[in-house]
C-alpha cells in the first residue's frame, strides 16, 4: 500500500492550485493533468488528502489500466483486479462508467460487464458475491474509457469532498465549497491571512466563501467532521486514522486573520451563522445584513472575494434591483448538473478527463449576466461604491462575463480562468485606488 497510483479530480482551471496543495499536504510533487492531479503515494497519503484537501473532488486509486476493443476486454480487465484485498462480499458496491470517444455503443452494457467481473471474482474465491447498491454503496468503482483504453479506479472518498458536513442551510444555488476554496487559493489570501489580512464577502449568501476562509484562518482540516469510504475498506486501520485526526485537531489555532460576510437577505445571514457554528468557526467569522452597494468596509484594507449574481443563478437584488425582484436569499451560487467527478453531465460523452485523455473540454454553457436594467445598474454602482469607500482593498470577482470589467469601468490587474461546473468563468482581480474607477494594473497572465 506504499506505491499507489492516485488521481484527484478537480474543477477545470484548478489543476495547478491542486498540485500545489497536494505537495503541501504530502510532500509529493503530483502531475497536473486536465481536470485533475496524478501522483504516486501511499495509503496514508490517500487518507491525508481526503482529510486535508480543499480543492479535490475525490481521491481515487487506480487499480487497472489496459487496452480494450470490446466489452469482453472490459470484463477481463476488471476480473484481473484483486478486489478481495479492498473489500468483502458482505459489502455493497456500485460501478460508474464514463467515456471519451469510446467506440462502444452502450455504456450501460459496459458497466454491467465490469460489475459482472467483480461479482464473478468474489464468487469464484468465496462462493458468494457482493450485492449492488446504486444509492448508498459501501464501495464506488469508477471506469473511464478512451478510444482504446480503460482505466479502473476505486474511490476512497465516498461522498464528494466538497460535502464538508457543515452546510445544512443553503440558498437555491449553492457554490461548491471546493470552488470557494479555489477562489481563495487563486486570490492568494490563503497565504495573506498569515499576515493578518482581512477577507470580506459582501454577497455571502449562505456563507460558503467566508466559512471556507475562516477554516483556513484557523487551520481546520476540511474533512475533519465527515466520514469517508476508506473507513469501510480492508486496508483501513482505525488507530492510524485516529492518529491523523488527533494531529489535525492539535493543529487548529486561533484565527490568523479576521473574516467578514454580509448579505442583503437577513435570512441568508441567519443561514450563514448556523453553517459557521457547525463548521467550528462561529467565533472566527462575522456576518451582518446589508446591501453590497451600501455597506462600508469592515477594515481599512483587505481582500474581497465576490461571486455576484449571473445568468440563471438569480436576479440582482438590493438598491439596484428593488423593482419586483426576488431578495438576495436566492442569490447564493449557481446550481450545476455535474457528475461524481465535478464535471458537466453529458449524455453520450465523458464527463471525466483522466490523466491519459486530456483532449476535450467540458461542454460549455453560455452564461449571460443578470438580465435587465437592474443588472446593468448594479455593477457600475458596485464599482463606484468600491472606488469611493474601498481604496486600498483588492477585489476578486468570479464571473462568466468577460466584459464585466468594462461594465464596471474597472481595469483588472489579473484574470484567472476557472470553471463553475459547465460555465467557463474568470476570476478578475481589481486593485482599488482612491479617486479613480480604474484599478492599478499589475501582472495579467494570458488566459
Amino acid at each position: 500500500m506504499n506505491q499507489l497510483q492516485l488521481f484527484l479530480p478537480c474543477a477545470a482551471g484548478v489543476e495547478a492550485l491542486l498540485a500545489n496543495e497536494v505537495q503541501r499536504i504530502t510532500g509529493i510533487q503530483g502531475k497536473a493533468w486536465r481536470a485533475g492531479v496524478q501522483l504516486q503515494g501511499s495509503w496514508r497519503d490517500a487518507l491525508q488528502l481526503n482529510l486535508h484537501s480543499r480543492l479535490a473532488q475525490r481521491v481515487l486509486i487506480e487499480l487497472q489500466h489496459s487496452s480494450y476493443r470490446s466489452e469482453q476486454d472490459l470484463y477481463n480487465a476488471a476480473a484481473g483486479v484483486a478486489w478481495e484485498i479492498w473489500f468483502t462480499p458482505k459489502q455493497t458496491f456500485k460501478v460508474e462508467i464514463t467515456a471519451q470517444h469510446s467506440p462502444l455503443t452502450s455504456l450501460n452494457f459496459a458497466a454491467l460487464k465490469i460489475k459482472d467481473a467483480i461479482a464473478d471474482r468474489f464468487r469464484a474465491k468465496f462462493d458468494v458475491r457482493p450485492d449492488v447498491d446504486t444509492h448508498w454503496p459501501d464501495v464506488r468503482v469508477y471506469a473511464h474509457l478512451t478510444t482504446d483504453t480503460v482505466t479502473i479506479y476505486i474511490d476512497t472518498s465516498g461522498e464528494p469532498l466538497f460535502k464538508r458536513g457543515w452546510r445544512e442551510d443553503k440558498g437555491d444555488a449553492p457554490l461548491k465549497e471546493t470552488l470557494a476554496a479555489a477562489m481563495i487559493a487563486a486570490s492568494g489570501w490563503d497565504q495573506l491571512c498569515k499576515e493578518g489580512v482581512p477577507l470580506y464577502d459582501p454577497c455571502c449568501g449562505s456563507g460558503t466563501i467566508a466559512i471556507e476562509a475562516a477554516q483556513i484562518a484557523c487551520n481546520i482540516a476540511p474533512g475533519i467532521n465527515r466520514r469517508f469510504a476508506f473507513q469501510k475498506y480492508l486496508p483501513f486501520q482505525s488507530h492510524v486514522w485516529e492518529g491523523l485526526l488527533d494531529q489535525a485537531e492539535a493543529a487548529i489555532t486561533e484565527p490568523a486573520a479576521p473574516v467578514f460576510g454580509s448579505d442583503v437577505s437577513f435570512r441568508m445571514v441567519d443561514f450563514s451563522e448556523r453553517n459557521a457554528e457547525r463548521a467550528g468557526v462561529a467565533n472566527a467569522v462575522e456576518f451582518r445584513g446589508g446591501d453590497a452597494l451600501q455597506r462600508m468596509p469592515p477594515a481599512p484594507t483587505g481582500v474581497m472575494l465576490v461571486n455576484p449574481p449571473y445568468g440563471e443563478r438569480i436576479d440582482v437584488a438590493g438598491v439596484a434591483g428593488m423593482s419586483g425582484l426576488q431578495s438576495r436569499n436566492q442569490r447564493d451560487e449557481r446550481r450545476q448538473s455535474v457528475d461524481e467527478f465535478g464535471q458537466p453531465l453529458r449524455r453520450n460523452d465523458a464527463s471525466m478527463d483522466t490523466p491519459r485523455d486530456r483532449s476535450a473540454n467540458p461542454g460549455r454553457e453560455q452564461a449571460q449576466t443578470a438580465s435587465g436594467e437592474e443588472a446593468s445598474d448594479f455593477f457600475p454602482q458596485l464599482a463606484a461604491h468600491w472606488k469611493n469607500h474601498y481604496a486600498g482593498w483588492t477585489a476578486h470577482v468570479l464571473t462568466p462575463d468577460l466584459k464585466l470589467p468594462s461594465k464596471m469601468r474597472l481595469k483588472e490587474s489579473r484574470r484567472v480562468p476557472m470553471w463553475n461546473g459547465p460555465i467557463e468563468c474568470r476570476l478578475f482581480r481589481f486593485d482599488m485606488v482612491a479617486g479613480s474607477a480604474r484599478g492599478k494594473p499589475v501582472d495579467r497572465p494570458a488566459d
